[in-house]
């Protein structure tokens, strides 16, 4: 994501001399293609799904509707480009305050928020797992000498002990940092503007910017370093924000927002809770990933989805902070219960307590037939080797057969292709899909860019939906065999290795298909399916 990105180039600035002359890009070099992630890479030169394409051949079939079921930080149901695009419990009458399909949840009309109170207000913000796992065994050890506990339970407190006190450390570090250059940056800004007489600058404007006057010089410097990084206002207080709130709420042992749901936290049998608002007060991330896959294609209005026919269940149990393993295995069975057929899941985490409950519902939601999307994280790390929750690895060591996990790929070429920060493994990541500067559907009819293999996650639960809607005879394993079978495979393609920008990896052993999905290649690919169960 971009905050990873910003971290460092504020990292390297802190390195060097502001006055140093760094010659800026210009914004269209750094533009991706409008649509990008559904444009074709032959027609198109760039290495989208081939939604559009695929359309074309598609243009005399009539689709079956299709439910996808998001589960994330809530959905804008208000959204004009989403409108149409929502499923609706028929069977449920709203504001009567009665459940009228007796399913358990009251006026669930859109779907359900497990982070909200009965009385209508919610968990916006939360601890991180490693937080409440380290909250837990200090309580748990705090009159306990650690000499006295046993070797292994030992070992785990302090490392888990030991993991808090650096990232808390690092947050703060990371907070100061950002709020320090956010004050250099708009003061350098005020004075070339006030020294050139311009309304806004241009990295041209600051390029050939010349004077003998070392104050001036020292700004003209720090504005190429931001032109040169990408760095503006935004995306500052963007993370300046990320990094109070992990400060504020992620890292602090005293935050306790659960008591909002009212719930009985340590019933992990517990499934009853929460409320009916499935909005929240910031589905900023879900209202985005949710166009990604269901943005009407026919408005004329911001953005197309993936998928036409398709309608978004919306699930509210992520916050700003981790998401709680009680509230993602009671959204998984709320999808399936409720005729979810794929289910987008754009979260992830370092630890998982209850995993156990977890597991247990994504093998309810293999029995009864329902795909599951997962993002693969933004951490640039080998999840072969790091742990990364929710996983398709049962506690077992079997895989769940209905999981398809998503790296992030970039409208960028050559070694650029992978983005920076996703996370990849040969055995852990099936595919990869655009993530890189999607444009897509954001709260109050907005419309915005973002990065993250959150967004690769739903472009290739969109995929699914498109052949589920246009093949409904495929069950969710062989939708699953399809998207895997036709991937776009760039033979001898060497990238960046993520997070390690001097190390480059053949593109082919970042997943284990060592593709990108393609709408296009899946359809051709379901025809001959079609064909073959005919003979």
């Amino acid at each position: 994501m971009k905050l990873k990105i910003l971290t460092l180039a504020i990292g390297i600035f802190a390195q060097i001399s502001i006055s140093s002359a760094i010659d800026p890009f210009t914004d269209s070099l750094n533009r991706a293609p409008d649509n990008w992630y559904n444009l074709d890479p032959l027609t198109n030169q760039v290495q989208g799904v081939s939604t559009e394409k695929t359309y074309q051949i598609l243009a005399d079939r009539k689709g079956e509707k299709v439910t996808v079921a998001v589960i994330d930080s809530g959905v804008d149901i208000e959204h004009e480009d989403l409108q149409g695009k929502l499923w609706i419990n028929q069977d449920e009458v709203a504001g009567n305050g009665i459940d009228d399909d007796q399913n358990g949840y009251v006026d669930d009309v859109y779907g359900w928020n497990f982070i909200g109170g009965s009385e209508g207000d919610h968990v916006n913000y939360d601890t991180y797992e490693l937080t409440r796992e380290y909250a837990r065994l200090k309580e748990k050890y705090q009159n306990i000498n650690p000499d006295d506990l046993p070797k292994k339970e030992r070992a785990y407190f302090e490392k888990i002990e030991q993991q808090y006190e650096t990232k808390q450390a690092e947050a703060q570090q990371e907070y100061q940092a950002f709020t320090y250059f956010h004050k250099n940056f708009t003061r350098s800004q005020k004075l070339m503007e006030a020294y050139l007489d311009v309304d806004s600058l241009t990295a041209q404007d600051v390029r050939n910017m010349e004077s003998s006057d070392e104050i001036v010089l020292m700004a003209k410097g720090f504005m190429e370093y931001a032109f040169e990084n990408g760095l503006d206002e935004s995306l500052l207080e963007e993370g300046i924000e990320h990094y109070r709130q992990a400060v504020d709420y992620g890292y602090n042992l005293e935050y306790n927002p659960r008591t909002i749901v009212g719930d009985n936290y340590e019933d992990i049998s517990e499934k009853f809770y929460g409320n009916n608002d499935v909005t929240g007060p910031d589905s900023r991330h879900g209202t985005h990933v949710a166009g990604i896959i269901a943005a009407d294609r026919h408005n004329n209005l911001g953005t197309k989805g993936i998928a036409d026919h398709v309608e978004i269940m919306a699930i509210r149990a992520v916050p700003n902070g981790d998401e709680r393993d009680k509230d993602v295995a009671n959204a998984i069975y709320y999808a399936v219960d409720n005729g979810a057929q794929i289910i987008n899941m754009s979260f992830g985490k370092s630890f998982s307590p209850n995993k156990s409950i977890v597991d247990e519902a994504v093998r309810y939601a293999e029995e009864k037939g329902v795909l599951i999307i997962h993002a693969a994280g933004n951490s640039s790390e080998n999840i072969d080797e790091t742990d990364n929750f929710p996983s398709k690895i049962y506690e077992n060591k079997k895989p769940a057969s209905n999981w398809i996990e998503v790296g992030a790929s970039s409208w960028k070429g050559q070694e650029d292709f992978v983005a920076t920060f996703s996370n990849y493994g040969k055995r852990s990541v099936d595919v990869f899909a655009p993530g890189v500067d999607v444009f897509s559907t954001t709260p109050n009819q907005g419309y915005e860019s973002l990065s993250g293999t959150s967004m690769a996650a739903p472009v290739t639960a969109g995929i699914a939906a498109l052949l589920m809607s246009y093949y409904p005879d495929l069950d969710a394993t062989q939708v699953k065999e399809i998207i895997l079978s036709s991937v776009v495979k760039l033979d001898g393609l060497k990238v960046n290795c993520p997070g390690k920008s001097d190390k480059q990896i053949n593109f082919s052993n970042l997943s284990s298909t060592g593709g990108v999905v393609n709408a296009f290649e899946a359809v051709k690919l379901a025809e001959s399916y079609k064909i073959n169960r005919k003979k």
